[in-house]
C-alpha cells in the first residue's frame, strides 16, 4: 500500500512567533483555531512549557485525550503525541514550527504525521485528515493573532 502519513501545511502569517507560539502552547486556546473542530473548550492552565508534559483535551464526540509533548523549542516548535486518557499515545503526532521571516512576520508550518498510527478505529480519521484541514487551523490561528485577540 502506498500511502502518504505525513501531511503537512504552510504559510506566512502577519504576526510574531512569541505570539503565535502563545496560542499554540497553551491547549485552552486550541478550540478558538482547531480547524478540525474536534475540541470543545478545554480548562485554563495547562500552557505548555517544555518536553514530557502531558495536557488533557476533550473532544467533541466527549472522548478524553492526553497529549505527551514530544518535541519543544519556546517560541519556534512544539509537537504531540495524542492517546486516550491514562493511556499509550495511539501513534499519531501533531507539530507546529514557527520560523520568523522578520518581527512581524511568521512562516508556520503544521504537520500531522501518523507514520507509527496502527489502530483502525483511529486511521479512518487520520485518512480523513488533508493539507486543507491543517491549513483551516493555519487560517484560524492567523484570524486571531493578526486581529491581536490571542487571548479570551
Amino acid at each position: 500500500m502506498d500511502e502518504t502519513r505525513i501531511v503537512a501545511a504552510s504559510r506566512d502569517i502577519n504576526a510574531d512567533a512569541a505570539s503565535l507560539f502563545e496560542l499554540i502552547a497553551d491547549p485552552a486556546q486550541h478550540p478558538r483555531w482547531d480547524g478540525n473542530d474536534n475540541l470543545v473548550e478545554l480548562s485554563e492552565g495547562q500552557r505548555v512549557r517544555g518536553v514530557g508534559e502531558v495536557f488533557v483535551m476533550m473532544t467533541t464526540k466527549g472522548n478524553v485525550r492526553d497529549n505527551r509533548v514530544v518535541e519543544f523549542d519556546e517560541g519556534r516548535r512544539i509537537a504531540w503525541c495524542p492517546g486516550d486518557h491514562d493511556a499509550e499515545p495511539a501513534g499519531h503526532l501533531w507539530r507546529w514550527e514557527l520560523e520568523p521571516v522578520d518581527d512581524t512576520t511568521t512562516t508556520v508550518t503544521h504537520t500531522y504525521d501518523w507514520t507509527d498510527l496502527h489502530d483502525e478505529r483511529r486511521e479512518i480519521r487520520a485518512r480523513a485528515t488533508h493539507e486543507e484541514n491543517l491549513m483551516a487551523s493555519i487560517d484560524r490561528l492567523a484570524a486571531l493573532a493578526e486581529q491581536g485577540t490571542g487571548r479570551g
